[in-house]
C-alpha cells in the first residue's frame, strides 16, 4: 500500500487488520441467524469482507466511503456481494429488510456515531459485531457505578444485550494505532418500547450525563416546573442509574413537566 492510501485511512480513522485469525473470530462472532440483510462498514480492503462472502447470508452488502478500497473491492470480490460507495452513517436501511445484522472494524472516530445510527435503526438492526478502540468498549460495556458508564452504556443496554468478547492487540494492525482495541456484540433484547416517552428518555440520559458530576436534580430542574418537588433518585449521579431507574425518573420529569 501506498503512502497515499495510508494517509488517507488515517485520516478516516481506519487502522487495516491484517491478522486473519483474528478476522475469522471476529466474523465468526456474528450469528446473523434469519437476518435479511448483513451490512458490513468500512470494508478496507476486505480482511473480513473475504470470510463474510464465504458464508451463506441472504443478503450481503458492504458500506465504504474510500473510493480507492471500493475499486479494490471490486476488482478482488467480484460477485460475491454488493458494494455502497458512501457514508455508512447517512445511510437508510429500510430497503435491506426487517432484521439487518452489522458488523466491521469501526473508523475509531466515528465509533461513537456509528453505534447512535445502530440505536436510530434499533427496529431493523437486531445484531451488531463491532471492532473499536478499548475504551469505547469497555465504556459501552460498563455498569451503572463505573467510572467510564456513560451514555452509549445506558442507551444500547436499553434495547441491546452487550457482550465484550476479546481484545486485539495493536500489532496486527497496518498501521498500528497506539491503543488496543476488543470486540463487542449488541443482540436486540426482547424490549419494544420502554414503559416510558422513549425520546424523553434519551433526552434525559444525555442531560444527566452532561453534568455527570452533579445530583440528578440539578440537570433535570430546567426540565419540570417550579416546585417539582422531590423524589429519591435526584439525589443520585447519573453513572449510578440503571436502565430501569432512568426510565422512572423519564416519567416523573415527563410528570412535571413544564
Amino acid at each position: 500500500m501506498g503512502n497515499d492510501k495510508v494517509r488517507a485511512k488515517k485520516h478516516l480513522g481506519q487502522h487495516f487488520l491484517k491478522d486473519k485469525k483474528i478476522a475469522a473470530a471476529i466474523v465468526e462472532a456474528l450469528d446473523a441467524g434469519g437476518c435479511d440483510t448483513v451490512i458490513e462498514v468500512g470494508p478496507g480492503m476486505g480482511v473480513l469482507t473475504g470470510f463474510l462472502s464465504e458464508r451463506n447470508f441472504a443478503s450481503f452488502w458492504v458500506v465504504e466511503i474510500d473510493r480507492e478500497s471500493v475499486e479494490y473491492l471490486r476488482q478482488n470480490f467480484t460477485g460475491r456481494f454488493e458494494i455502497i460507495e458512501g457514508d455508512f452513517l447517512g445511510l437508510d436501511v429500510r430497503p435491506f429488510g426487517d432484521r439487518i445484522a452489522v458488523i466491521g472494524n469501526f473508523p475509531y472516530n466515528i465509533s461513537s456515531q456509528i453505534f447512535f445510527k445502530i440505536l436510530d435503526d434499533r427496529s431493523r438492526v437486531t445484531e451488531a459485531v463491532g471492532m473499536v478502540q478499548k475504551e469505547v468498549a469497555e465504556r459501552i460495556c460498563s455498569a451503572p457505578g463505573s467510572r467510564v458508564y456513560g451514555i452509549l452504556s445506558v442507551l444500547l443496554r436499553a434495547w441491546y444485550d452487550i457482550e465484550y468478547l476479546f481484545t486485539v492487540s495493536e500489532h496486527v494492525f497496518s498501521p498500528p494505532p497506539k491503543v488496543k482495541s476488543a470486540v463487542i456484540r449488541l443482540t436486540r433484547n426482547g424490549v419494544e418500547r420502554l414503559d416510558c416517552d422513549e425520546k424523553l428518555f434519551v433526552s434525559v440520559v444525555k442531560r444527566c450525563f452532561n453534568q455527570r458530576r452533579k445530583m440528578l436534580r440539578n440537570p433535570v430542574k430546567a426540565m419540570v416546573r417550579p416546585g417539582a418537588g422531590e423524589m429519591p433518585l435526584l439525589s443520585m449521579r447519573a453513572e449510578q442509574l440503571s436502565v430501569t431507574q432512568f426510565v422512572e425518573l423519564t416519567n416523573w420529569v415527563e410528570a412535571n413537566r413544564l
